[in-house]
């Protein structure tokens, strides 16, 4: 066990990294080290930021708390600690049936265990972060909470209503992350293109990203996640001439057919969903849409289904992601709709819509072949380098790999040129 240091564990998605990130940061400031998703954690104080959106997190988030739970009884751990959003949803629970934490922290209150731990002057996480991230890029939240209500989401019930930080805020983050090296923002919030609502009553994320565009060392800026019910189609303009935002959208759309659009309370139709979507594609030629869909919400028949199959056919999605409905306590379709659609048909549909996607996928791939594209080069893994295109996020979309015949500067955007494909990934030569 190492005396003042403290291991960081983050659950979830970006939005968790960010406030992990700014923990980490304060805690350095208050003398402790610290490390972030550590293979060997052997500090005396151990934070868990959990994530409660869906059963698979949640057991995921639990079962690593019960983990670090285990190594205090083995008296390899002092203190442990639990924030975050299944701590938030759930903490009166947690506290009854995991009480080896010493004490657990919502969503929104964690500054709090700086005070905790004898450094109440640190009381605020707002301003700078430890970046866990590539030093070349970051996220960046610009918002809180949501306002949507759709019927199987438990986050609204989780972070509260939507809250938009201050414009001048946001970009001087950017100021500082590129003064630290940032070349690329991933843009992120539960519903970025709500921003501004709560200010003033208007969208104001074309005008956000239209700004943050402006300062200088912004290379990339790729935005997540969109929401398609009045989507502020200013935003396209500003995707479309200015050079350094990615031609990239992470728009989840969840499900095509009527039917469900409506049982899931998305304030959409089907005939508005393709009608948005052709109009980002003519307003933003070579545009790459990542959307997320779902299978098995209650009521869901084989021709809802059907439609949902043509649809991703048709559309050509060139990211995609699927996820098979899960019931949330709290939500509206917990409460008023049975879960009537077995899981084995679930993981059928799932199953059958992401092999479609991994046709199309293979289609699109093969069509870069022979293309010079710029490629942010992240990192060198054994024999490769390893970078993306301005249409790939972190994570979660297709990577470039790159023959380490000869060094490469990681951090840095290069031409290369395709020389082959796969499903998911490219290879290509530097130029």
């Amino acid at each position: 066990m190492i005396r003042n240091q403290v291991d960081i564990v983050t659950m979830g998605c970006s939005k968790n990294l960010v406030d992990s990130e700014r923990l980490m940061h304060q805690l350095e400031l208050a003398g402790y080290r610290c490390t972030h998703d550590s293979k060997r954690p052997c500090g005396e104080i151990a934070v868990i930021n959990t994530c409660g959106f869906i059963g698979d997190a949640k057991e995921e988030s639990i079962q690593t708390i019960l983990e670090f739970a285990e190594r205090k009884e083995q008296g390899k751990l002092d203190r442990l600690y639990v924030m975050g959003c299944l701590s938030e949803r759930y903490m009166k629970d947690l506290q009854h049936e995991i009480p080896q934490v010493d004490k657990y922290y919502g969503k929104f209150d964690f500054p709090q265990l700086l005070a905790d731990l004898g450094h109440s002057e640190l009381a605020t996480c707002e301003g700078a972060r430890h970046l866990t991230t590539p030093r070349h890029y970051a996220y960046l939240k610009i918002s809180e909470g949501c306002d949507r209500h759709c019927a199987y989401c438990a986050i609204p019930i989780i972070t509260g209503r939507h809250v938009s930080r201050k414009k001048e805020d946001i970009l001087q983050e950017v100021r500082q992350l590129t003064d630290q090296g940032v070349k690329e923002l991933q843009v992120i919030a539960q519903e970025l293109t709500y921003y501004g609502m709560d200010i003033d009553g208007h969208r104001h994320i074309a005008d956000l990203v239209d700004a943050i565009a402006d300062i200088p060392g912004v290379e990339w800026i790729r935005l997540h996640y969109a929401y398609p019910h009045q989507f502020p189609t200013d935003l396209l303009d500003v995707m479309r001439e200015r050079s350094n935002v990615c031609k990239y959208l992470d728009i989840a759309l969840q499900h095509i057919s009527d039917p469900m659009l409506s049982a899931m309370h998305r304030h959409v139709t089907k005939a508005d969903t393709i009608r948005l979507i052709r109009e980002i594609r003519e307003r933003v030629p070579g545009i790459c849409l990542r959307t997320t869909l779902m299978t098995g919400f209650p009521g869901e028949t084989e021709d809802d289904f059907d439609q949902l199959m043509d649809f991703v056919r048709e559309t050509r999605f060139e990211r995609m992601g699927t996820f098979a409905y899960s019931e949330e306590e709290g939500t509206w379709s917990a409460r008023h709709l049975k879960d009537n659609v077995p899981e084995e048909t679930k993981r059928r549909r799932l199953d059958k819509l992401m092999a479609l996607q991994q046709e199309i996928s293979a289609q699109q791939q093969a069509a870069e072949v022979g293309k010079t594209l710029p490629v942010m080069i992240d990192r060198k893994e054994g024999e490769w380098y390893v970078g993306r295109t301005e249409y790939s996020s972190p994570e979660v979309d297709p990577e470039v790999l790159i023959p380490a015949d000869r060094r490469i500067a990681t951090g840095h955007i290069r031409k290369v040129r395709i020389t082959g494909a796969e499903e998911f990934d490219l290879y290509g030569q530097i130029i």
